[in-house]
């Protein structure tokens, strides 16, 4: 009797393991959360698309926000993660050079543009044209970006100081942050009269002020592409990647001041 007992213990302990027979809960016991490494300039729009996935789909979302570059490297570590979004297309091409993003998944998915932003109530008016005044408006202070080495925004700032015959004079004045949403609270605080961000994260800071836009010819085009890591096996990772480019999820990125990938040559 006690080995029939031990024989039918057997089948359900296996039925639990491999989820067949009675145990048809088991597989949705294993499931994992959709990871999302994103740039921290998308946080806002992808903490409220990762709701609504969820309200539709019953599965969960769980992000990383960070420069594009970190979360790059972490990437690169063996750091666990499904879909990777970045500021940059330079740090999503890094990662497909080494076969780390399934290629076939891989869009051009935003568009941002480049602002001048202050302290709330900042009245300062630089003047973000050839030989403009930016350096010498933030008087003995600091103007706060991403650090140009790595940090996309930063990139894309020196790229247009260096346009606009600005970046010799604002260089040494540059607080160099590790992200966007850095450099952001650096003004906001007030610890910086001046600071260049994306216009998405100038929307969703009520103590910051934009105060001058650049022109979008004196940088390059500023592309989020988003791509699934090459080492997920999340079946629901893909369907998070198509929600968020579909029309629903579009919507969410309009609503944060995202505008669609421009069109590249």
């Amino acid at each position: 009797m006690f080995g029939v007992r031990k024989r039918a213990m057997t089948r359900l302990v296996s039925a639990a393991v491999f989820g067949v027979g009675l145990m048809v809960s088991a597989p949705a016991a294993m499931a994992q959360d959709v990871l999302v490494m994103a740039a921290a300039s998308t946080k806002n729009a992808v903490e409220k698309l990762a709701v609504q996935f969820k309200a539709k789909t019953g599965a969960t979302v769980t992000s990383s926000f960070a420069a594009s570059s970190a979360l790059a490297k972490q990437i690169e570590n063996g750091a666990p993660a499904d879909l990777f979004i970045s500021a940059d297309l330079d740090w999503m091409d890094y990662l497909q050079k080494k076969d780390l993003i399934k290629v076939d998944s891989r869009v051009n998915l935003l568009g941002n543009d480049l602002v001048a932003i202050g302290p709330k109530g900042s009245t300062l008016k630089p003047k973000l044209t050839q030989g403009g005044d930016l350096a010498a408006l933030a008087g003995d202070g600091r103007i706060a970006t991403g650090d140009p080495s790595n940090v996309p925004v930063g990139k894309y700032a020196k790229a247009a100081l260096e346009k606009l015959g600005q970046w010799e004079a604002v260089e040494p004045k540059l607080a160099r942050a590790d992200s966007v949403r850095a450099a952001l609270a650096l003004v906001s605080r007030g610890e910086a009269p001046l600071g260049i961000v994306y216009a998405t994260d100038a929307a969703v800071d009520p103590g910051v002020t934009v105060v001058g836009i650049f022109p979008q010819d004196s940088y390059p085009a500023i592309v989020y592409p988003a791509a699934l890591v090459a080492t997920s096996k999340n079946s629901q990772a893909a369907a998070f990647l198509d929600y968020v480019k579909s029309p629903d999820g579009m919507a969410v990125w309009k609503e944060f001041g995202f505008a669609p990938a421009p069109k590249l040559p």
